[in-house]
């Protein structure tokens, strides 16, 4: 069975293909003009409404079947029938079909660029069911994939962060660097995808680990918190909000928590999902909750939909590496757990600082 730790790896990857516009929209479709948007046979406009009720009812599963069997009955022309079912995909994990639809993307294509989109979002697909699957074939595949789509459009950053990711996955870890390093110099955004590829090339090691998503905030005073800008410092991510009766029951837990290990290389970031901005502001200066407060709105905010958040209470611990650790909902021995990860974070930022310290002088010297 996948853990959920690992969903949420795929989670990072899939988050940043979509949102990055990897998806051809109906702005994409054949040049000629024929066929754009949505679908214009009559059979296949009566499924894709069927298909957009699914979607509506949240039967996800019943939504792509539609989707794509609209887009059949249209010629396969439909690009707006199959980014909304790949769209569905991704948000669900299930990237086998996915795959499919990514295939079924490709003869749409018609310029060089959008070749080059449609082989990059096949790629980016089999990488996220390898790791899904953890077979080394499906990293190989991906990794042909991108290639072919860098070589369509060499101006194409993205291609050269998921060839990298793919090639550490294949422990590949000199190549990996190269395309890391490829990426930094294309990609000038400063983004939080931006700096955990700047991770990735420093460490190609954590390219094939469970890392926690990739995401940065405004918090409540101004403080701007990056995930990536916390290497070196344990985090407690505790999603919450102020009309959860058992959130307000763990927030002495919680408070006790920030309190134990002030001082330590240790952050709690509180993550409400409040729709009220004041009645949140209110609530958390009451109960002087001096720790970095951010409000995330609801369960489709960004941070919560990164974190696959359903249901709260939650929290989850990330080590200083930056890789998820374990979810808590009522575990009464989470400080337990932190103590851990906070000795193991002072003993890793002690070695940076004294790298020799415990060394026998002129130790290995012939």
């Amino acid at each position: 069975m996948r853990s959920a730790h690992a969903g949420l790896a795929c989670v990072a990857f899939s988050f940043f293909l979509i949102t990055t516009g990897a998806g051809l929209h109906a702005s994409d479709s054949p040049a000629d003009g024929k066929k754009t948007g949505q679908p214009t046979d009559p059979k296949a406009q009566k499924t894709f409404a069927r298909a957009v009720d699914w979607e509506k009812h949240n039967d996800a599963g019943a939504a792509i079947g539609d989707f794509r069997k609209a887009n059949a009955q249209d010629g396969g022309h439909c690009a707006e029938c199959l980014h909304r079912a790949f769209t569905l995909a991704i948000s669900t994990s299930d990237y086998k079909e996915a795959v499919a639809i990514a295939h079924d993307w490709i003869p749409l294509a018609q310029a060089d660029s959008e070749k080059a989109t449609a082989h990059y979002r096949l790629g980016a697909v089999l990488m996220l069911e390898g790791t899904q699957e953890k077979k080394d074939a499906l990293f190989t595949q991906s990794c042909d994939e991108f290639k072919t789509a860098l070589q369509l459009n060499a101006a194409f950053p993205e291609a050269h962060l998921g060839l990298g990711t793919s090639l550490a996955h294949l422990h590949q870890d000199d190549a990996a660097r190269a395309e890391f390093k490829a990426f930094l110099h294309q990609y000038k955004q400063d983004t939080p995808i931006r700096q955990r590829a700047a991770r990735y090339l420093e460490r190609v090691d954590l390219a094939r680990a469970t890392m926690a998503p990739p995401f940065s905030v405004t918090t409540m005073d101004g403080q701007h918190v990056s995930i990536d800008n916390l290497a070196g410092k344990v985090v407690l991510i505790d999603f919450w909000a102020t009309w959860c009766g058992p959130c307000r029951e763990a927030l002495p837990h919680v408070q006790e928590i920030a309190r134990k290990f002030q001082g330590e290389p240790f952050v709690v970031l509180s993550v409400s999902l409040d729709k009220d901005e004041d009645k949140w502001k209110d609530f958390v200066a009451k109960h002087e909750m001096t720790w970095p407060q951010y409000r995330d709105g609801y369960f489709t905010g960004p941070i919560a939909t990164l974190f696959k958040v359903n249901a709260i209470p939650a929290t989850f611990s990330i080590d200083a590496d930056g890789v998820l650790e374990d979810q808590h909902v009522g575990d009464a021995d989470i400080q337990g757990k932190l103590k851990k990860l906070i000795a193991q974070a002072v003993e890793m930022n002690n070695r940076k600082t004294h790298p020799f310290a415990g060394t026998t002088p002129g130790a290995g010297a012939n």
